[in-house]
């Protein structure tokens, strides 16, 4: 394990502001094309772009009048692996067989990610707000976004307030390593936005390092949601999280 590491990340932003307009006009495939091939494909694409907003517009891609959207809304469910799309596939009555499988198959796959087996153990201690100047529902917003990273990242979240002996029976059970996160959202010099996450073990609290992202040239709530994975991916990387 390196000590102390710091890694800097400076983001080229020209398509940022696209992230929200690119779900947006997406759903509105799903919804308003008149092509099923076309609609089918937004499903997909929703599927892919990894963002919890995807799942309203796929769900209802499930009542779509043609079979060929419903199975791509499933498959597109099940390739964002938001563990709230599984109320309405459960819910899903199909009567096509071919759909049916889809729909199967796709409620078998988050069953699967949800109960697959931790690759490591996250205290995570929530999101500062340290430029004083952002809306605290966008601070919220950031926090579950890191949270939701974490998970799938093969994270276990621990619980807040966690005893010791506690701690170290989970890390036992799984075999794994246990990290403690705390993350702060810091205004850089040159007007952007950075997120610094320091890392500690978990429960015995030694400082193993901080990661910083950063970036500029968008809106902050842009700039947030571009830094999370970056941001995830960072630390995953320094701290060897996947060895």
């Amino acid at each position: 394990m390196r000590l102390l590491p710091v890694a800097l990340l400076f983001l080229a932003l020209p398509a940022l502001a696209q992230v929200d307009a690119r779900v947006a006009f997406l759903t509105k495939q799903l919804e308003k094309g008149k092509d099923p091939r076309a609609r089918s494909q937004a499903a997909l694409v929703l599927g892919a772009t990894e963002e919890p907003e995807a799942v309203k517009p796929l769900c209802t891609g499930l009542q779509d009048t043609s079979e060929l959207v419903r199975a791509a809304a499933a498959k597109g469910l099940a390739t964002l692996r938001e563990a709230s799309g599984l109320d309405c596939l459960k819910k899903h009555k199909e009567t096509d067989a071919a759909t049916l499988v889809a729909v199967r198959e796709a409620i078998k796959a988050l069953e699967e990610f949800k109960a697959r087996r931790p690759r490591l153990y996250v205290a995570f201690e929530g999101v500062k707000d340290r430029t004083g100047a952002l809306p605290a529902e966008l601070v919220k917003i950031t926090e579950e976004r890191l949270k939701r990273r974490l998970v799938q990242t093969g994270a276990l979240l621990a619980p807040a307030k966690e005893q010791k002996k506690a701690a170290q029976g989970i890390l036992k059970k799984h075999g794994i390593s246990g990290y403690r996160l705390t993350a702060e959202i810091q205004s850089t010099d040159g007007g952007g936005l950075r997120i610094a996450l320091v890392c500690l073990s978990y429960p015995d609290l030694a400082l193993l390092g901080q990661v910083d992202v950063q970036a500029a040239g968008a809106a902050p709530a842009d700039l947030l949601k571009a830094l999370v994975p970056k941001a995830i991916e960072e630390v995953a990387q320094t701290f060897e999280w996947s060895t």
